[in-house]
């Protein structure tokens, strides 16, 4: 201890022999030393020249410059106790406060078990959308917005086609990035889907400059938004949220946020109870390196079917492809029982579908044939309605043999589309043979192969038939009705004689093709209305 005292003496004395051996004249670090009275100004005392001494300036004191200081946010010392109150301490935007807020306020606070349902399905993803909300330095009200869209369900789909808990409208969703395929609709994925809706709130908020104006155009459109300023603006007008003229769902979005934020900010004040949310992640992020069914992962999981849907609602197919989807939300504390249940599954195989690209047109049932599945099963994983072909070059989900190892690849998870066409539904037709006509005169006629009409009536394709002969031929339903016509109008018999059958299929041992020509004849002879 006295080793440490003496060399601090040591020092001090140093810097005073430094300070006292300053030349005269020279300027230091701090003070300006004056060698007359009046250099620069009076010295304070009567210190021999050489001292350090302050020196005070002549003449009236100067203003100091004007600065621009930032104020930043007090931050609590304490964390918030949970996610209602981070939210809280988040609120940014302006209030609005009129009819329509209280109307709001009136239809939530008499539907308890609706605010109940909402909350508790909000509860698994608020943590999320607030972490995203605080590091980009948004307002923390842009939280409760899936409750004024979608209830907070990933699963919803409005009459326009929006989809997901932000609900993103097909084209604004392609727009940001959000992939919609045969395996997948990112619109409906908790983490693409907040991403996105938070870039393009941003957006708008960067366009308009007021976040009630950014909703409105969320809402409405950005479009529609600025035709509306731009109108205003012409007469005169105000340009704020409350003064434009907007449709009626536009104008309650704001107040319906509002109302949710005011229930929040105090629940007891409209007879409320909020459920309990952790200021905690409820989620994480696990990696899938391999193809594997929905129904395998949610028991590796140990999670319900329900839940695990509902943090991975983008999956609406059986299977999960590792090339399109390569991770998945499993609640915090399941992730690690998942990896380490992958890790010690025995099964032969994780995935028992795979993707297959349909190489011609052809009907569900002839597809399901080839891969030992019912037509019906068909249907239901690929979402195939009525009467429908699936066109060529379609993407179908179906049954993996065994045979088959590899996963699906990136192009076809990425790119994969299916698209049907109305099936043509043919109908037995009897026409009457004119003038020399023959099997290739009449199949020309109707664009149908003449070896299937001379196999309908038994004859040779180089047949000729007499005028009036009953030649049987199967048609469209147009082309049969505008040939029963055409051939009514010719004659003095009764319609009767040219007749079709609802009933009536072409014979097994024919392959029925209509061709274009025959489609393109039915058009044009059915009649057709005029657009509006």
């Amino acid at each position: 201890m006295k080793y440490f005292l003496n060399l601090a003496a040591l020092l001090l004395s140093l810097v005073l022999v430094g300070c006292a051996s300053t030349t005269p004249g020279k300027h230091s670090d701090t003070y300006t030393l004056a060698t007359t009275p009046g250099e620069l100004g009076v010295r304070a005392d009567n210190n021999p020249p050489g001292l350090r001494t302050p020196v005070y300036p002549n003449g009236g004191l100067r203003a100091l410059p004007n600065l621009t200081l930032n104020s930043l946010p007090v931050r609590a010392l304490t964390p918030p106790s949970d996610m209602w109150d981070r939210i809280r301490r988040g609120f940014a935007m302006p209030d609005l406060d009129n009819d329509l807020v209280h109307d709001r306020e009136q239809w939530y606070a008499t539907r308890p078990d609706y605010v109940q349902r909402m909350t508790d399905r909000g509860g698994k993803y608020l943590f999320y959308i607030v972490e995203e909300l605080e590091r980009r330095d948004m307002p923390t009200e842009l939280a409760l917005l899936p409750f004024i869209e979608s209830a907070f369900n990933p699963q919803a789909v409005s009459s326009a086609r929006a989809a997901g808990m932000w609900q993103f409208m097909p084209a604004t969703g392609k727009n940001f990035e959000l992939k919609q395929n045969m395996f997948r609709d990112d619109r409906r994925d908790v983490l693409a889907s907040t991403r996105a809706a938070l870039d393009y709130m941003q957006r708008l908020y960067g366009m308009f400059g007021d976040w009630q104006l950014a909703l409105a155009a969320y809402n409405w459109g950005e479009g529609s938004v600025s035709r509306a300023i731009a109108k205003n603006k012409k007469l005169g007008l105000g340009t704020s949220y409350l003064d434009l003229k907007m449709p009626m769902e536009t104008q309650f979005y704001v107040p319906k946020l509002q109302a949710v934020k005011n229930i929040v900010s105090d629940p007891a004040k409209f007879n409320t109870t909020l459920p309990s949310i952790g200021n905690h992640p409820y989620f994480q992020t696990v990696d899938i390196r391999h193809d594997i069914d929905v129904d395998l992962a949610a028991k590796l999981a140990e999670v319900s079917m329900s839940d695990f849907r509902a943090l991975n609602p983008s999956a609406s197919k059986p299977v999960l492809l590792a090339a399109g989807t390569p991770s998945i939300l499993l609640p915090w504390d399941n992730a690690e029982v998942f990896q380490a249940n992958l890790e010690a599954y025995g099964g032969s195989r994780l995935a028992s579908w795979t993707a297959w690209i349909v190489p011609t047109t052809l009907k569900p049932a002839d597809a399901a044939s080839r891969f030992n599945m019912s037509e019906n099963e068909l249907r239901d994983v690929n979402n195939i309605k009525g009467r429908m072909l699936i066109r060529a070059g379609s993407t179908l989900l179906v049954r993996r043999d065994s045979s088959v190892l590899q996963d699906v690849s990136n192009h076809v998870a990425d790119n994969g589309q299916l698209t049907l066409a109305p099936e043509v539904v043919l109908r037995k037709t009897t026409v009457k043979a004119g003038k020399k006509d023959s099997a290739a005169s009449l199949a020309k006629r109707y664009g149908l192969n003449v070896a299937e009409v001379a196999r309908w009536n038994n004859v040779s394709v180089s047949a000729a038939f007499k005028a009036g002969q009953k030649i049987v031929v199967y048609l469209p339903a147009r082309a049969a009705r505008a040939a029963n016509a055409s051939h009514a109008s010719k004659t003095t018999l009764p319609a009767k004689t040219a007749r079709s059958s609802k009933s009536a299929s072409p014979p097994k041992s024919a392959k029925v093709s209509v061709s274009k020509k025959a489609a393109a004849a039915s058009k044009k002879s059915a009649p057709t209305k005029k657009k509006k």
